[in-house]
């Protein structure tokens, strides 16, 4: 273990927690590591995975993590690769070919790769060592970025016969990690946390009128001109508005965020971790994974979405241990937009029962086939949300995932299909004269259909798929793959749909809760009269962290009273009629109705459902017009609002 630290990756001595995790896992125990950000959490993985017989698999929730450990693997001169949505299929099937060699020992995916049918035959056909979970947080729905799919990770440990596991995050609370503990069986003593204080970031928060931001941003930013920084923000928006407002007063600063072309994206990334740029004004689309370690400011111009995300952000700053700056531009400004986020994500009842329909129409069947985009879009439930309800129905024991499959392959030839065909003998050849016989032929492409090779030949989807994938392998044909396709058994005929809809209504309604918590509980931090990063320490599990650091604006005796937002004006003066008169029309024209006064709600907040998309409400006069005011008082004064019409 310490030959290979110092031979491989040239580090004289572990950091505090990477000798403990790295040696469980080496012992043949699944682990978990709870590391601040920046602390070599990605070491505890790295290592092993070059002592371990067979491939390690890593399962990250972001592209650019992906692409800066890759990186860095490859600089240690370890055969590393991954598999993700940006690569060609070509790209994808030479690097399944070198894992099967056992030419590789790390292949990175994304969790959703695991539901994909060609992607899970090549796992059931290569051994695997360890199983590695980054940002494992997400499989927690006490987490502050619960990802439904991720729930599904220990059972795929156990189809794929994996016989460790290894979580790593950074921003855990003792209510997640008991969670992750809990789902991956790992033993208290193997669950390594190494605190979460960070000695070298001064933490201030400044109250700042809305009015008085960007001002006190220029001025801040300033007196640390030619200092690698990022500037937080809510909005895509806002993040063009201030990176426009730095570059008129002197700063260059360039706007970053999911809206952007990818080529762009990644321009922008490579000039800032080159040193090029050094001002980004992002949302939080950016820094996951972004490993900078001279980022010496860190300025929160709207609030973080919570305390987690707040540590996490603030994490990106002094990774090289030197003394670097966090600072929150603290009013209630972006309170509501922030809420509005919350609240967007709660499926309406309608919603809900509509899947349920769906769902009893599959009870003669005994299993439901559905795709995503067309149930999201059919129950105007958006595709996060919709994942986390199946999860919940799966929880209930109501449904049981199968597989998902594409509805459709087609291919085309790269060789003539004689010459093809002159490769196999007897049955096997009679099996692929099936396949070519039974695909019904464009110019170009032939589709497969799966139906009639069952009724004529008797050969089932897994051998047809398995052969298509050989085929490809071989430079034989180019192979092509769509409409994913989620198939779950049914496991429960008779619930009773109007009482479960509005059961998991009041989930969605007490986790909506949970999360206006969340944000509430980090306005109270960025108030509080004591240490903020003892305070942070102690949300955290941390109880080891000084009471006073003397590096936050607490302990210098400035304390946060947050300004309140402007006044806005009473709803009671708002006209109805005038501010969604074609927003109405329009949904009548659509659904042949009004629309119910949580989806007015919605357009009026200027939050987006998959309806929306349709009707091209972003274009309609009134949307996001009452964005700046609290979500629960214009639903009510909309709900009211409407008896009036």
């Amino acid at each position: 273990m310490h030959n290979t630290l110092e031979q491989v990756f040239g580090y004289p001595q572990f950091r505090a927690g990477q000798e403990a995790a790295i040696g469980a896992v080496l012992d043949g125990r699944s682990a978990a590591a709870i590391f601040p950000t920046g602390s070599g959490k990605s070491l505890c993985y790295q290592l092993p995975a070059l002592l371990l017989p067979h491939l390690t698999l890593v399962v990250s929730p972001l592209l650019a993590l992906m692409q800066d450990q890759l990186a860095f693997l490859q600089r240690h001169g370890i055969a590393a690769a991954s598999i993700d949505s940006a690569q060609s299929r070509e790209d994808a099937s030479a690097v399944m070919a070198r894992a099967k060699a056992g030419e590789l020992k790390i292949l990175m995916i994304s969790v959703e790769r695991l539901k994909n049918e060609r992607f899970r035959n090549f796992l059931q056909q290569v051994p695997i060592s360890l199983l590695v979970v980054d940002e494992a947080h997400c499989i927690s729905e006490w987490g502050h970025n619960f990802r439904p799919d991720y729930l599904k990770l220990p059972d795929y440990q156990r189809q794929f016969n994996i016989p460790q596991a290894l979580l790593l995050t950074a921003t855990a609370t003792p209510n997640v990690i008991a969670d992750m503990q809990a789902k991956f069986s790992i033993a208290e003593s193997d669950v390594v946390t190494t605190g979460f204080y960070r000695a070298n970031l001064d933490l201030w928060v400044e109250p700042v009128s809305g009015a008085a931001k960007r001002e006190r941003l220029v001025q801040w930013m300033g007196e640390r001109s030619g200092q690698p920084s990022i500037v937080y923000v809510t909005l895509q928006k806002t993040a063009e508005q201030i990176a426009y407002h730095l570059n008129q007063h002197g700063i260059s600063a360039n706007a970053y965020h999911a809206g952007l072309p990818h080529d762009q994206r990644e321009g922008i990334q490579r000039q800032f971790m080159s040193g090029q740029l050094n001002c980004i004004v992002a949302t939080i689309a950016f820094g996951m994974g972004i490993d900078k370690s001279d980022i010496r400011n860190v300025v929160h111009f709207d609030l973080p979405k919570s305390i987690e995300n707040y540590s996490q952000e603030i994490g990106r700053a002094g990774r090289d241990g030197q003394p670097s700056e966090c600072l929150v531009l603290a009013n209630r400004d972006s309170l509501n937009v922030l809420e509005n986020f919350v609240y967007g994500d709660t499926p309406e009842l309608q919603g809900i029962r509509c899947v349920l329909d769906e769902l009893r129409a599959a009870i003669p069947e005994g299993q439901w086939e559905f795709m995503l985009l067309p149930l999201s879009d059919q129950s105007n439930i958006r595709q996060l949300p919709l994942k986390t309800l199946l999860v919940q129905l799966e929880l209930r024991g109501l449904i049981a995932p199968r597989y998902a499959y594409f509805a459709e392959y087609r291919f085309k030839f790269l060789i003539d299909p004689e010459v093809l065909l002159a490769r196999f003998e007897g049955e096997r050849q009679q099996f692929v004269s099936a396949i070519i016989q039974t695909s019904s032929r464009a110019r170009t492409w032939a589709t497969v259909n799966f139906d009639a090779l069952y009724a004529q030949h008797q050969a089932d989807r897994n051998r047809v798929v398995k052969a298509l994938d050989y085929f490809q392998e071989k430079g034989w044909i180019e192979l092509e793959s769509k409409q994913m396709t989620e198939v779950y058994s049914v496991l429960v005929s008779d619930f009773d749909p109007q009482a479960l809809s509005q059961e998991l209504h009041r989930y969605f309604t007490a986790h909506e809760h949970g999360e206006i918590v969340r944000i509430h509980a980090m306005l109270a931090l960025f108030a509080s009269d004591t240490c903020l990063s003892y305070r942070l320490a102690q949300y955290f599990g941390d109880e080891q962290a000084p009471q006073l650091c003397g590096h936050c604006s607490v302990c210098a005796g400035q304390v946060a009273q947050l300004p309140e937002p402007p006044a806005l004006l009473p709803l009671v003066d708002k006209n109805v009629a005038a501010l969604c008169g074609d927003f109405i029309h329009r949904h009548q024209a659509f659904v042949g109705s009004y629309p119910p006064a949580e989806r007015l709600t919605r357009f009026l907040c200027g939050i987006s459902v998959p309806l929306f998309t349709k009707m091209k409400a972003r274009a309609i006069p009134g949307f996001a017009a009452l964005e700046n005011y609290p979500y629960a008082d214009v639903r009510e004064w909309a709900a009211k609002e409407l008896l009036s019409l």
